[in-house]
């Protein structure tokens, strides 16, 4: 690593911090390794992470500290000699664990996103052994992920984790279309979810923004009545990066763009922002939930400042065409949007869908908990 000029940041929580006293023992460790960090609490993950995890130990937490760590790293050099590190598990404590003992481990470049679990016995192993397990997994995986071999020489690695015969390590990776790569990086703002480097964002278009983590029905009916009202095909947008929070991975936006039909047209941008998002598609028809309208003015979403947050709402007020705006179901009660008190000027350009033509009863949150399994922390 050090020859090819790679710098590294490592991260570990809940185990695995071995990892990082393990490499700076190597000569030459300072030429590679920027920061070494031990978020040990769920508050210090929470504000490395821009907020609370709905699992602490499980691979989404461990790629999205990778991203974390990655960014560091990429502040204090370049990203393209960035690497990210972490490891986050759940290992032995004074009082027996209801759920499994494991580790997640995840490795970033700006080219490719690494990710690898492993389920421990239980009582099969001392702390202090599946310490050594965690931190080996992860100085396997970034061993990989750096390129430092073949692929065989990589299973060798995981093979001298010492696990036994029913403990294997699950391993995912994706190296996705140049053009991803250069959204990550910051190189461009947006592009087409295909990967097709030349396509561009238009003018006067219908899109629909959202995290669709994950895309489910009650989306895509959204769509399909959007595209009725504005007489126009819909394109959705998913922005990889939040404000304060690590840009998405990879592996996560493959993911979550496997879910759209292949006939979807999907925009990966950097507008973190909806005046962003109008810069991006000028003239544009939006497509949003009451909870995305009542945001759009709210002086908390603009530092608090109601004189940030009116100057917002006009430059939004005036770049788009117009906003197609869905109510919501919540506790067994439907939010009409057009209820919402709400600028003027936004008002104005908003198309309210009642409840008769659209009622969705469906949480991408909950999704997530059925998907994950909720009991396991």
């Amino acid at each position: 690593m050090a020859a090819t000029g790679e710098r590294l940041v490592l991260v570990a929580t809940g185990g695995g911090s071995r990892a990082i006293s393990d490499f700076c023992a190597v000569p030459g460790a300072s030429r590679v390794l920027l920061e070494g960090l031990v978020p040990y609490s769920r508050e210090s993950v929470e504000r490395l992470l821009g907020g609370p995890q709905e699992h602490s130990c499980d691979r989404r937490t461990a790629c999205r500290l990778a991203v974390a760590a990655w960014q560091r790293a990429a502040a204090a050099a370049t990203p393209e000699s960035a690497i990210g590190a972490a490891v986050t598990a759940s290992l032995v404590t004074l009082a027996p664990k209801r759920g499994s003992h494991r580790v997640h481990a995840a490795v970033q470049t700006a080219s490719a996103t690494h990710a690898a679990t492993v389920e421990l016995v239980k009582g099969a192993r001392s702390r202090s052994q599946e310490e050594a397990v965690a931190a080996d997994l992860v100085l396997a995986l970034l061993s990989v992920a750096s390129g430092r071999g073949a692929a065989a020489e990589g299973e060798e690695c995981f093979e001298e984790l010492g696990l036994r015969a029913e403990e294997q390590v699950v391993r995912d990776s994706f190296e996705p279309p140049e053009a991803w790569q250069r959204l990550f990086t910051g190189a461009v703002r947006a592009v087409s979810g295909r990967g097709e480097a030349t396509a561009k964002p238009g003018a006067g278009v219908v899109v629909f923004p959202g995290s669709f983590d994950p895309l489910h029905e009650g989306h895509r009916r959204m769509a399909r009545l959007a595209a009725e009202i504005a007489e126009s095909s819909v394109a959705y947008e998913l922005s990889i990066v939040n404000v304060d929070k690590p840009t998405v991975d990879f592996l996560e936006m493959r993911d979550r763009l496997a879910r759209f039909d292949s006939d979807a047209r999907v925009w990966l941008t950097r507008a973190a922002t909806f005046v962003e998002k109008t810069e991006l598609f000028p003239r544009a028809v939006f497509v949003m939930g009451a909870d995305t309208y009542r945001r759009l003015g709210d002086p908390r979403y603009y530092g608090g400042s109601e004189e940030s947050a009116a100057a917002a709402v006009e430059r939004i007020a005036s770049a788009i065409e117009g906003l197609i705006v869905f109510g919501r179901s919540s506790g067994g009660r439907f939010e009409d949007a057009s209820q919402i008190e709400a600028p003027e000027a936004l008002r104005r350009k908003a198309y309210f869908v009642s409840e008769r033509e659209f009622r969705m009863d469906v949480s991408s949150t909950e999704i997530r908990r059925k998907a994950t399994g909720c009991g396991t922390p």
